[in-house]
């Protein structure tokens, strides 16, 4: 059981670190959404990070879930449209097919 929890949470660290290096703020600084980007970007680093101390620690299903907690903060923020990840569907759920930042394809 270990082995494949390992396995999971190995997968899901590198598709949560994946997802965090695609996913770019979009709004303007001067926005009021620029905090909240940055929050759910610092927030997606933090579970990162304490995912990996988990699994270093042997808390594989802690550390699963903070790998989860991480992407959900990320694609959150990518359905919203205050990050921009280029469309990509497999690594989050978008609203729409966007075929660029800002315009949506119909």
């Amino acid at each position: 059981m270990d082995k494949e929890l390992i396995l999971r949470c190995k997968k899901y660290l590198a598709l949560s670190k994946k997802a965090l290096k695609l996913a770019k703020i979009s709004v303007a600084k001067t926005g009021s959404l620029y905090k909240v980007a940055e929050d759910f970007q610092n927030m997606a680093k933090n579970y990162i990070s304490d995912g990996e101390y988990q699994l270093k620690i042997g808390n594989y299903d802690i550390a699963l879930a903070s790998f989860s907690y991480a992407h959900a903060w990320l694609d959150a923020g990518a359905r919203l449209g205050i990050f921009e990840v280029n469309g990509n569907t497999k690594l989050f759920t978008l609203y729409r097919e966007v075929t660029g930042r800002g315009s949506v394809k119909k």
